[in-house]
């Protein structure tokens, strides 16, 4: 065959794939990466070999659309996206902070753009800064806060909530939520107490998954791809943020590496493993003198290769330029870049450093290979997610469809979930509109909404206060009595008069405290600023004290004098030691921060229109120095002289107090009462795969229909190495109507009893294991024992 037909073979063979290839780069449409039919792996695949290097690191940023501008029409300006974009596509996007309509018009603008004015029309996932009670818009609905959903025991409840908050967020252009945390409360002197479920991990472990399923969809059912009207969840703060030193945000967390296994890694790896989340983001703080965002053990070494996570890890703002500004591990922006991007930061969440990694990864075939698997990480989730084949496209009027009927209804079904009743003497509650002539409602959050940190406005005209509440059923068959008594921190108590005036002249008192939040951005803090009221709890406000701020413990006692009964609210985000209140005030309730809706709630409830049903998730301290008091503590955690001291007689182990918890974790009262009986263990023998399966009856012996949380708990009677005295592992709230009994059923995986043995392997001992069913940790009503035996 001659040189010239061979070459007119070759080409004939060419000429398709070349006409392919052609028509490919002509219609955009047509490319691999852009066939909806093609595997997501194959789709990433064929995108980053197209990418620059400049391409690449740009999905490792983020931007905000803060400052984009609008024209006379309010339309977003040609020019304002030039100037954020400059043609180029991100990673990442901030949405301004402004009403919800607003966000869905500048999202559609900045997806338009960077569809048809950068090269390769990637999308950017739109980041939702909170969204764990709700988005950040308003308009939008405002839900209770975490720890009040977690005082629900209801994940069915919270699963609902994050599908609205999904919903909301999605048709506003929203792609991802900063939601939920995975955090264990067992510090109340930190801050953000308020946004995590609880002190124990399987709680969290289970509202989290709850919530990110409610979030993402149900991974049995959707699999590699997130459906319509969803959102990316994030599982934050990776790992052990919760516990620092003192309690100060941000501070070191000092943990050895069984409990930080067994309590802090735990409700993650449930939440990637069962869950499917598909967004990490670090914590701030160093563990064992490592900064998580530098700690490639816990990043790729649990996380990825032990756990299976297969998203991305999206940095928490900052945190990358604390390696070099704040933890000093590190002394130029390439430097910070690279150690980041070695432990396996996907997404700087910013642009501080990672701008270096195009030099570095020019120069550095090591780096340029780390930052093609971040940038797959980042594109793999941006295509299950649907970005690429769903362009966003703003409704006429978002605030149309949001804050609909059906969720401001669940919004107050969570805030009636969460409310706790701690305290009720001579079952002063619910109170009887025929027995009441009046009734003083007192307090600083009386007449005040408060929805908590990370929340958009703290604007009455957008929410429920107390006072109204309690105005919407009384109407007009009880006076209502108002006096605010004294402000949040401040010390003006001139007010008192006038509050002890309106308790001297009611039949009952409602006394509203509490404390407010603001996050270090300041959202939402409006008016109370201009009072000069400051926050108390929040990212970045933490306390050295668990008392009521600022004069408000004196309100309480100017108002006790009056001899009226005094019903306590307390509206906070994080336990107060209230042992003086406990012992003299008749009745007491914990609201946490309700969402918009508390209002209603807590009127509700006074008046017995619902019966309480939320039980602790935290352990409350008798003072701060009894800190730390979690209920899941080592035989020897409560001391071991059980020689409790008071003032006047002094004891050991505290020479002047007990070691005992205020309130205990899983408390919580009723206006009915249930009884317990009937535990019955399906099989007392078993092996390391089998499961627990167990039954118990509880009978309502009240005169009303009431919801009781049944609380399972185990311990591990003998141990090669220390564990808890008890553990939850499984929980179930259920209604129950009068003279009724319902019968619960609970299956535990052996598989969950095990423990992290002397060579720090996770092994499922055999030995014999105490079944505690009870209402609180401290009020075990039935037990029983089985044994797990060898295979």
């Amino acid at each position: 065959m001659g040189l010239r037909k061979k070459r007119t073979i070759r080409i004939l063979v060419l000429l398709p794939l070349l006409t392919v290839l052609l028509s490919g780069s002509l219609q955009g449409q047509t490319l691999p990466y852009k066939n909806p039919e093609l595997r997501i792996e194959d789709r990433v695949n064929d995108l980053i070999q197209r990418m620059t290097i400049e391409e690449k690191v740009n999905q490792m940023l983020k931007l905000t659309l803060e400052n984009l501008k609008q024209d006379e029409k309010g339309n977003v300006t040609k020019e304002s996206l030039e100037s954020l974009f400059k043609g180029q596509s991100i990673g990442c996007l901030d949405p301004p902070r402004i009403d919800i309509d607003g966000v869905a018009k500048y999202s559609e603008a900045a997806d338009q753009y960077l569809r048809k004015n950068t090269r390769l029309g990637i999308p950017a996932i739109q980041v939702e800064l909170s969204g764990m009670h709700g988005i950040l818009a308003y308009g939008a609905t405002n839900f209770p806060q975490t720890i009040g959903q977690g005082s629900t025991w209801n994940p069915e409840l919270i699963r609902r909530m994050a599908e609205v908050i999904a919903y909301e967020g999605s048709i506003a252009g929203c792609d991802q939520a900063f939601s939920p945390l995975f955090d264990l409360a067992r510090d109340p002197r930190y801050g953000r107490v308020e946004e995590c479920f609880g002190e124990d991990p399987y709680l969290v472990a289970e509202m989290g998954k709850a919530f990110v399923i409610g979030l993402q969809g149900d991974p049995k059912i959707t699999k590699d791809y997130i459906p319509e009207n969803h959102l990316i969840g994030t599982a934050k703060h990776y790992v052990g943020y919760s516990t620092p030193v003192a309690g100060v945000n941000i501070a070191p967390v000092e943990v050895g590496p069984r409990d930080f296994r067994s309590l802090y890694l735990y409700p993650f790896e449930k939440a990637v493993r069962e869950a499917n989340v598909l967004s990490i983001m670090p914590s701030y703080n160093e563990v064992n003198g490592i900064p998580t965002h530098a700690n490639e053990y816990l990043l790729r070494d649990v996380l990825r290769k032990e756990f299976g996570f297969k998203g991305y890890v999206f940095a928490d703002y900052g945190a990358v330029s604390m390696l070099q500004n704040l933890h000093k591990i590190t002394a130029t922006k390439a430097e910070t870049a690279k150690v980041a991007l070695k432990a396996g930061v996907d997404q700087e969440g910013s642009n501080w450093a990672y701008s270096e990694l195009v030099n570095l990864a020019k120069q550095d075939k090591e780096i340029a290979a780390l930052v093609d698997e971040a940038v797959k990480h980042i594109l793999t989730v941006k295509f299950m997610a649907g970005l690429f084949d769903k362009p966003y496209i703003a409704p006429k009027k978002v605030s149309k469809l949001v804050h609909s009927e059906e969720s401001v209804k669940l919004a107050l079904e969570i805030a009636e979930e969460s409310i706790i009743l701690l305290k009720n003497q001579d079952n002063l509650l619910p109170l009887k509109i025929s027995g009441l002539k009046s009734i003083a409602v007192i307090g600083p959050n009386a007449n005040q909404v408060q929805y908590g940190d990370y929340s958009i406005s703290k604007d009455n005209s957008s929410g429920v206060t107390i006072l109204e509440g309690i105005k919407n059923i009384a109407k007009n068959k009880i006076t209502v009595n108002y006096a605010k008594g004294c402000g949040i921190t401040d010390l003006d108590n001139s007010g008192f008069k006038e509050a002890v005036n309106a308790a001297e002249k009611s039949d009952v008192v409602i006394l509203v405290i509490g404390g407010t939040s603001m996050s270090l951005s300041g959202l939402g803090w409006g008016e109370l600023a201009k009072e000069g009221a400051y926050p108390t709890c929040g990212e970045g406000y933490d306390r050295s004290e668990l008392i009521p701020p600022g004069i408000q413990s004196d309100l309480i006692q100017a108002i006790y004098k009056t001899g009226k009964p005094i019903v306590l609210i307390m509206v906070h985000g994080r336990a107060y030691s209230i042992k003086w209140e406990k012992e003299h005030i008749p009745a007491i309730l914990e609201a946490w921060y309700p969402g918009e809706e508390g209002g209603n709630a807590v009127a509700r409830i006074l008046f017995g229109e619902v019966v309480p049903s939320g039980k602790l998730t935290v352990s409350v301290p008798q003072s701060v120095g009894h800190v730390p008091v979690f209920y899941n503590y080592k035989p020897s955690g409560r001391g071991y002289y059980h020689n409790p001291g008071t003032p006047v007689k002094p004891g050991r182990d505290y020479v002047f107090s007990s070691t005992d918890p205020l309130f205990p974790f899983g408390f919580g009262l009723s206006y009915t009462q249930f009884e317990y009986s009937d535990l019955k263990i399906a099989q007392n023998e078993l092996i390391e795969t089998d499961t627990v399966k167990l039954s118990v009856k509880i009978k309502n012996t009240g005169a009303v229909a009431g919801k009781e949380v049944v609380q399972v708990y185990i311990n591990d009677k003998i141990s090669s190495v220390t564990t808890p005295v008890k553990v939850l592992k499984g929980f179930r709230k259920e209604k129950v109507n009068p003279n009724e009994t319902a019968t619960l059923n609970f299956a535990i995986p052996c598989k969950e009893l095990g423990l992290w043995n002397k060579d720090m392997n996770y092994v499922i001992e055999p030995g014999e294991f105490e079944i505690m069913v009870g209402a609180s940790a401290e009020d075990i009503r039935l037990r029983d024992t089985f044994i797990i035996t060898k295979k």
